[in-house]
């Protein structure tokens, strides 16, 4: 019964966000507090949901302030080079921006955090996603894949949990699937290559290749990445109409366009929070920060609060600047510690009516003995949906022991199982249990049912090439 009512409010919530039926935060609360009644468990809510909100306390204060950390110094300008550099190739041109999102998305990923990785991916794609009129939704899915890929680094987080579940070690897990997820990296570029083309062809933005005559070049796209008067794809087009009627009568030369780069700096050059002087300090600053994170020298929550206050004191010394900041950045603080304590309510019902243990055990029970020799491949394929409807606490210490136990069984080793069990992050990375990805959605301004929409099927297809990679390699 529990694992009928399980699946079922795992299904209701999914359905009612991505039909838009109920906000997030309202569908995280009410939904499991009516299905806690149903369990017949209602007197036990509050204790589940104090349960579920004390288990997820340190998240969200980690949250709250690695968003005005990295506010702070995408304020004063630490990442501006690195905007930079990614803009300038991307120029105007759809395919270039998407790939480029990715890209982007890979990088800032080392870190090993998905918040900040997608507050700095999204500060500096939006403006181009919304100047041409780009899909946002194709953002935040590159850019949550890219991530989730990348997740498995061992201080992001699953190879940790699934070494200590297993009692292994890390690198043990992480070294030999490197080249599978590698190839899984291959294939976020290359769908991100796809959906590109895909938003070129729909938005009719020319490139360089397209064009037949060298002086019409520098005009379509000077004229695409200018775009000040309709923002939109239309801007290209009417430019090819204008190149090819009239290129000799002087109006599309280069002296009279913007420069792409500098019409599509993303991030403001002459804001007035740049620090430019304190640009070695804040770049030591966040590299120490990410190093004592790596190295664990303390709670990453507190980290991140030493850090931003040490950041906003010495950047902005000045009272009504500080509170300027804060206040910059409340709205992104709100949104995602909100939906935090939300997801709480959540998990706190799931773990706490049983339902979480008994769905893992159902599933477990349900595997015919004859996969018993193919514990890693099963494993890995119960990886992607488990991933997203559990948190990686509840797969890597509930189920994925259960999966190893069976596994010996089969004479499969623990090593195996683990690897296997890391391929379904491209797509826990978009579920709605993970706080990051409201970072994501909310900072774009997307509609959680509509990146959900989106991502699943793309992300659910990488974690399969990473199982298939892994698999080829002999390492799954």
């Amino acid at each position: 019964m529990l694992t009928i009512l399980g699946f079922t409010m795992i299904a209701t919530f999914l359905v009612l966000i991505m039909l838009k039926k109920m906000s997030p935060i309202a569908a995280l609360v009410l939904i499991p507090a009516l299905f806690c009644v149903f369990v017949g468990k209602g007197a036990k809510l509050g204790d589940y949901v104090i349960d579920g909100v004390t288990s997820l306390a340190p998240t969200a204060a980690m949250l709250m302030f690695a968003i005005v950390y990295f506010g702070v110094m995408i304020d004063v300008g630490l990442f501006d080079p690195i905007v930079r550099g990614i803009l300038k190739f991307c120029k105007a041109d759809p395919l270039r921006i998407v790939v480029g999102t990715a890209v982007l998305a890979a990088i800032v990923s080392l870190d090993g955090d998905g918040s900040t990785t997608f507050m700095i991916t999204v500060s500096a794609m939006y403006p181009l996603y919304k100047r041409l009129k780009m899909s946002l939704v194709v953002m935040t899915g590159v850019a949550a894949m890219a991530n989730g890929v990348m997740n498995t680094l061992p201080w992001g987080g699953p190879t940790a949990r699934a070494a200590t579940a297993l009692k292994l070690d890390a690198s043990d897990i992480f070294v030999p699937m490197i080249p599978a997820l590698a190839v899984g990296l291959l294939g976020v570029l290359a769908l991100s290559y796809v959906l590109g083309r895909r938003e070129r062809k729909r938005l009719g933005v020319l490139t360089l290749d397209e064009v037949l005559e060298p002086e019409t070049e520098t005009v379509l796209v000077g004229a695409g990445a200018g775009a000040s008067g309709d923002g939109d794809g239309a801007v290209a087009k009417k430019a090819a109409r204008a190149g090819g009627s009239g290129s000799g009568s002087g109006s599309g030369t280069d002296a009279d366009l913007p420069e792409a780069d500098d019409d599509f700096q993303g991030l403001d050059p002459h804001r007035a929070t740049l620090r430019p002087k304190l640009y070695w300090f804040n770049a030591l600053l966040t590299v120490t920060l990410l190093t004592a994170m790596i190295m664990e020298w303390l709670p990453i929550p507190v980290l991140f609060l030493l850090g931003a206050a040490l950041a906003l004191t010495v950047n902005f010394p000045h009272m009504p600047d500080q509170k300027a900041r804060l206040g910059a950045h409340a709205e992104n603080v709100l949104n995602v510690s909100g939906m935090v304590f939300a997801a709480a309510v959540f998990t706190g019902v799931l773990t706490g009516t049983g339902m979480v243990d008994h769905m893992s055990k159902w599933l477990v029970s349900n595997i015919p003995d004859g996969m018993g020799p193919h514990m890693a491949l099963v494993t890995g394929v119960l990886s992607i949906p488990l991933t997203y409807f559990m948190s990686n606490d509840g797969f890597y210490f509930g189920v994925l022991p259960v999966l190893a136990e069976a596994g010996q069984a089969h004479g499969v080793s623990s090593l195996e199982i683990a690897r296997a069990s890391l391929v379904g992050q491209p797509l826990h990375m978009s579920s709605p249990l993970v706080p990051a990805v409201y970072v994501l959605v909310g900072m774009a301004k997307v509609e959680f049912g509509d990146h959900t929409r989106f991502v699943v099927k793309w992300a659910a297809l990488t974690s399969l090439v990473v199982l298939g990679a892994g698999i080829l390699f002999g390492i799954i």
